[in-house]
Parts: C-alpha cells; sequence; structure tokens
C-alpha cells in the first residue's frame, strides 16, 4: 500500500469532524472518497499533507510508504507536498497570483522544491505545459488571460511537475462545465497512465466513480460507512447511506452526450 490511514480522527474544541476513519490505497490505483459536502473528506485529504488548521487536533496514523506522516515536521512535510504528494484543488483560481505569468508559477514552484539551474527549470515548464496540452506560450501570459479549463490543466501540470506518487484531486472538477471536467479527467487518467502515479479523488458525481475509479470509499458525518471494489459497491451497494446517494444520482449507465470528442480545447 502506498497510503495507509489508521483510525484517524480530526477534532475542534466542540466534536469529532473525522472519527477513527481507516483505509488504505494501493499504489498506481485510482481511488475514490465519496460523501456530500460536509462528510470531513476533504480535511481527510488535508491532513495527509498536514495542512490543517493547528486549531484541530489530528490522532492516529497516517503511513506514506510506511513512513507516518503525522510525526514529520512542517519542515519535513515541505519536502513532501509537491515532491512525493501533489494537490489539485477546487479553488484552481485561488491558487494563481495575477500578477505573476504561468511561467513564473512554475518557475518559483521549482526553484521551492531545490531546483537550481535555470534552464532546467525552464525546460521542466516548456514539457509540463505541452504534457497537458497546452501551448508553451502560454507561460508569458497571466491567469487571467487563460480560460478556465485551462488554468485547471496549469495546476495538474504543476501537480505533476515534481513526478510525485500521490495525487490528491479534491473536487477538481466542480467549477467547470461538463464538457470541460470531462476533458481534465480524461488528460489526468492519460497523464496517470503516463506516469504510473496513485490518485486519491475526492468526488460527489458518480458518473466520474464509474468512469475512473478502481476502488472506492463513502463518507457521511466523518466516517466511513462502506469500502471496496467499485462494482460491488456500485451494483450492490450495502449501507443504506449508500443506497440512498446512488439511488439519488443521475442515471449512472447514461454517460455523457456523445460528440464530446468533437467539442473545443478548454
Amino acid at each position: 500500500m502506498i497510503l495507509s490511514i489508521e483510525e484517524l480522527s480530526i477534532a475542534s474544541k466542540e466534536k469529532n469532524i473525522v472519527d477513527t476513519v481507516s483505509l488504505s490505497i494501493k499504489e498506481g490505483e485510482w481511488f475514490a472518497l465519496v460523501g456530500q459536502s460536509g462528510s470531513g473528506k476533504s480535511l481527510l485529504s488535508q491532513a495527509i499533507g498536514q495542512m490543517l488548521s493547528p486549531n484541530l487536533k489530528v490522532t492516529g496514523r497516517i503511513l506514506f510508504k510506511d513512513e507516518d506522516l503525522l510525526t514529520y515536521t512542517q519542515k519535513d512535510m515541505r519536502n513532501i507536498r509537491g515532491c512525493k504528494v501533489s494537490y489539485i484543488f477546487q479553488d484552481y483560481q485561488g491558487s494563481f497570483t495575477p500578477f505573476r505569468t504561468i511561467g513564473q508559477h512554475l518557475d518559483e514552484y521549482q526553484k521551492t522544491h531545490g531546483i537550481k539551474d535555470k534552464k532546467e527549470r525552464k525546460q521542466h515548464t516548456v514539457d509540463a505545459l505541452v504534457s497537458v496540452g497546452l501551448d508553451e506560450t502560454l507561460s508569458k501570459r497571466y491567469p487571467f488571460q487563460l480560460s478556465g479549463g485551462q488554468l485547471q490543466r496549469v495546476s495538474i501540470a504543476i501537480a505533476l511537475l515534481l513526478s510525485p506518487d500521490l495525487i490528491i484531486a479534491d473536487e477538481m472538477t466542480t467549477a467547470l462545465d461538463s464538457v470541460s471536467g470531462h476533458r481534465i479527467l480524461e488528460l489526468l487518467a492519460k497523464r496517470q497512465k503516463e506516469t504510473g502515479c496513485t490518485i486519491l479523488f475526492i468526488t460527489h458525481d458518480w458518473r466520474h466513480v464509474r468512469r475512473y475509479a478502481d476502488r472506492l470509499a463513502i463518507m457521511k458525518d466523518g466516517q466511513i460507512v462502506e469500502k471496496g471494489n467499485k462494482h460491488r459497491i456500485l451494483d450492490h451497494p450495502g449501507h443504506p447511506y449508500t443506497k440512498q446517494l446512488i439511488s439519488a444520482a443521475p442515471i449512472l449507465g447514461s454517460g455523457l452526450r456523445s460528440g464530446l470528442g468533437e467539442v473545443g480545447h478548454v
């Protein structure tokens, strides 16, 4: 297992927000964490990178390649985040500084992680943009000059820039229309196959779960209520909450409308 979460709890002064959660993710798989807003799935993902508010108390273990990340200092974690574990967030636009070009964002990211050679950083920037289907000339543009789909592609390029072992994608298509969201997920799936990375995919969209996930876990009120193989859960859900979520979802077999392949780039 590349990631094992054992008896993880996250608590405020008032209550446990995430309550004794345990799950394991295999190397190279696409693991979906599914639940409605407020279920605690995003807090769980932030705990992996030690990105939670200091007001929250975290107990349990988060084993990444058999090392407990909760024992790491913030200095240690800076070497983990980006290099070994990367994030793609829902609020990707908020990740960009408006007065810096796209190229400057990618260059600064590399400098932060110790890549000192300027020519090497420039080549990495070009390669990263091309790898997500963007023209290298976009490196000279500012974030407000790109579409939402293009910016999300840039965020994927940044997440993959240092060849991390684990990518945590937290509701990464929520702010996009269905066509753009489909293209972004297809891109991420393609890059996963090329790099062999593992994906923790946090979502509430069952259509994406059916299309991309290998295994999944269902989260409700801070607890995992069901987990296992995608086909088993989708075809034969065991927990009443899972049944409720699936019955309330759009028809899973319908997929996206035909002709998506004809839509222009985003």
